[in-house]
């Protein structure tokens, strides 16, 4: 290897900018220069009339205390014309134009799918799983997830404080797309009575049942954690006829949401309020916390060395606690186990 590049796609997520700084000093000390590849798979398009809107080159004086800061160096986007053959062939000729020999490609399920067509190609790609969803099933983590639930247990504990202190229910809705990972740790680390996840079907009945049960025991300020990607497994429920028959504006189609359900709750339990908090991007724009950044350490270096010895279509995780590598391909076709005792658990104590 000459030279290797490296790239953040997807949703960005707390620990990219230590994971790139541990390739910079990698790169550095195997003698290899590195190139940043702006905004994902994009940068690679050639899509600006500037070729420094696009590749950067990374000086390590200039990345040495990016890792600490949140969001990603290199910025990151969605490319939906990566899908497309005819742009992957751009793709690998701006890197053979680069000089660029392997490329580590930092991001989520989409993203190792682009950095596998590239291995396809010929160019040589490592990933490091980037997302604080944590839905890739091959890994006990992804960079980016510990701080995600860092910031939501920190948000549940301060609202779970003014809950008490007025005694109302609250309905907390956390990240984590198709995956309950966040919302179910989340509400194990703060004793959250309820949480709803994508992965185990639900009703609104359901749910109202268990917060009455609490309300019974003279709990009237219980927290609901609900995942993001909830309502999707949610059974069918006619929203506008009953707010609207109990005096609530609603639309006809409108879509379910944490404020709706929880004007729901508020009138099947019949409690003088029920809030409800989104939590939103601070999840994703927080200082890495310290599994994270560690994780990044390695994992970049254990990228570099890959791809100097001559591995690639490789993807970087973790398993049984130690960082590993394993097949791009291999690792994509592994099935998710989601903990359902711990689900259960929550939801009985």
């Amino acid at each position: 290897m000459r030279k290797i590049g490296v790239l953040t796609s997807g949703g960005d997520s707390p620990g990219m900018n230590a994971a790139i700084m541990s390739i910079a000093r990698s790169a550095s000390l195997y003698g290899m220069p590195l190139v940043g590849i702006k905004r994902g798979y994009n940068g690679l398009l050639r899509k600006s009339t500037n070729l420094r809107d696009d590749v950067m080159e990374m000086v390590l004086d200039t990345v040495l205390d990016i890792a600490d800061q949140p969001g990603t160096y290199l910025r990151t986007a969605r490319c939906r014309e990566f899908l497309d053959p005819v742009w992957q062939a751009v793709a690998v000729k701006t890197l053979h134009d680069l000089e660029i020999d392997g490329l580590v490609v930092i991001g989520g399920d989409g993203s190792f799918q682009g950095a596998m067509r590239l291995c396809e190609l010929g160019i040589p790609c490592i990933g490091i799983p980037g997302t604080i969803d944590n839905d890739l099933a091959y890994t006990e983590m992804t960079l980016g997830f510990e701080t995600a639930v860092q910031v939501c247990t920190e948000a549940v504990r301060s609202i779970r404080a003014t809950s008490r202190s007025h005694d109302r229910p609250a309905v907390i809705e956390v990240m984590g797309r198709h995956c309950g990972d966040i919302a179910l740790k989340t509400a194990c680390a703060t004793g959250a009575e309820i949480v709803v996840v994508p992965e185990v079907p639900w009703s609104v009945e359901e749910v109202a049942a268990r917060l009455n049960k609490q309300i019974a025991k003279g709990n009237t300020r219980a927290s609901i954690v609900v995942a993001e990607g909830c309502w999707e497994s949610m059974a069918p429920f006619d929203m506008y006829t009953f707010l609207t028959s109990r005096g609530k504006q609603c639309f006809e189609g409108e879509p379910i949401s944490a404020p709706r359900f929880a004007s729901i709750l508020k009138r099947m339990c019949g409690m003088a309020e029920v809030r409800a908090t989104v939590i939103g991007y601070t999840q994703r724009g927080a200082e890495p916390v310290a599994k994270d950044s560690a994780f990044a350490f390695e994992a970049g270096n254990l990228a570099v060395r890959l791809l100097r010895d001559g591995i690639s279509n490789q993807v970087i995780g973790v398993h049984q606690g130690k960082v590993f590598y394993m097949p791009i391909e291999k690792a994509l076709q592994a099935k998710r186990e989601f903990r359902r005792d711990l689900y259960d658990l929550v939801n009985t104590l």
